[in-house]
């Protein structure tokens, strides 16, 4: 208990140093006009996090039920959707190429053509195109977790053939959440809400925003399109013990008080690491080669977003560690797992 109090009173000294306002943060990175807020921010609360081991609350910091944007930790949430569409047997195959069943023009060149569900979902699609303004060479030479880059951010390079080149691409992402909503042919907040979270007890609090022109027509209904992230606003707003449930499901390999909510498969495939870049699943962060959380087995496995959000999950430790706003949020998750040993 004691090494585990010093670890928290650090993550709370190692605040990162984000301003409260966090819509000075994004698009930041982004050349004009491409730079600008497509969908709503809010300002951020202070470090906070909760420890769950052994299904229990066993440590918290911070708010741990204050709603707060997690940006690109809503990916695992999105992939987990199509996953769970696998499951209800909406898709077949995830290597079936998107177009034989999205039909609405995305996916009609014979580039576009070829692109699987799984190269979506593991950032290896290349998918060219517009999508609520926004190109997807706005992303190209995106530096993230030691991407191969051909020039600076934004410059257009060459593109490689589908299922070849890994790129964290934002708006591929949502060019795959609005496949998702085609597929689940309603909104995603709702299949969300209904399918998993009000299943696992989470609040009704969390809120999962698009962008102003991220609105799509579905069967002559306006609906709103979500983003995989805040990169340009929006995105899964939500609590740290929220997130935790979320964690707890996966670490319980898709079960929750005896129903099955995932199947295992969906999990196992979701946590492989792709052929061109073994760190990444499908919209999961891996810890292949226990490169990035030093203490933790290979098996373990984050949803992880900017600003250090961060939903971190150890099967082999029966552990789910979420941080909110950690300068080092690899730090604190190493730190914790310490104190716990």
């Amino acid at each position: 208990p004691a090494a585990l109090e010093a670890t928290i009173a650090s993550a709370i000294a190692t605040e990162i140093d984000w301003p409260i306002e966090v819509s000075e943060m994004v698009g930041r990175n982004d050349t004009p006009p491409y730079n600008g807020i497509l969908g709503p921010t809010k300002p951020r609360g202070s470090a906070g996090g909760v420890v769950i081991r052994h299904g229990h609350l066993v440590a918290q910091w911070g708010d741990p039920t204050r709603v707060d944007m997690t940006f690109s930790a809503t990916k695992s949430y999105l992939a987990t959707l199509v996953g769970l569409a696998k499951d209800r047997g909406l898709l077949g195959s995830l290597d079936e190429p998107i177009a034989r069943r999205i039909t609405d023009g995305g996916f009609d060149s014979e580039h576009n053509a070829a692109i699987t569900w799984k190269q979506l979902l593991q950032q290896t699609s290349e998918w060219q195109g517009t999508l609520f303004d926004r190109p997807d060479t706005v992303d190209h030479n995106r530096s993230v977790q030691g991407a191969a880059m051909t020039g600076k951010k934004g410059e257009p390079r060459q593109l490689q053939p589908p299922g070849t080149f890994w790129e964290y691409n934002d708006v591929r992402v949502n060019r795959l959440g609005l496949c998702a909503l085609r597929i689940w042919n309603e909104p995603l907040p709702q299949v969300l809400r209904r399918e998993i979270m009000d299943p696992i007890g989470a609040s009704p609090d969390w809120q999962w925003h698009g962008y102003e022109n991220s609105w799509v027509d579905l069967n002559g209904q306006r609906v709103q399109s979500v983003p995989g992230g805040a990169h340009w606003g929006g995105g899964l707003w939500i609590s740290a013990l929220d997130h935790a449930r979320f964690g707890l499901l996966m670490l319980n390999r898709g079960e929750w008080n005896g129903d099955r909510i995932l199947s295992e498969s969906s999990i196992d495939e979701a946590t492989t690491p792709c052929e061109v870049k073994d760190r990444y699943g499908y919209m999961w962060w891996l810890n292949t080669g226990a490169q990035a959380y030093s203490q933790s087995p290979a098996s373990a496995f984050a949803a992880q977003g900017a600003g250090g959000n961060v939903v971190f999950i150890d099967p082999e430790d029966d552990l789910v560690i979420v941080t909110r706003w950690a300068a080092d949020a690899p730090a604190v998750v190493n730190q914790i797992v310490t104190a716990l040993r």
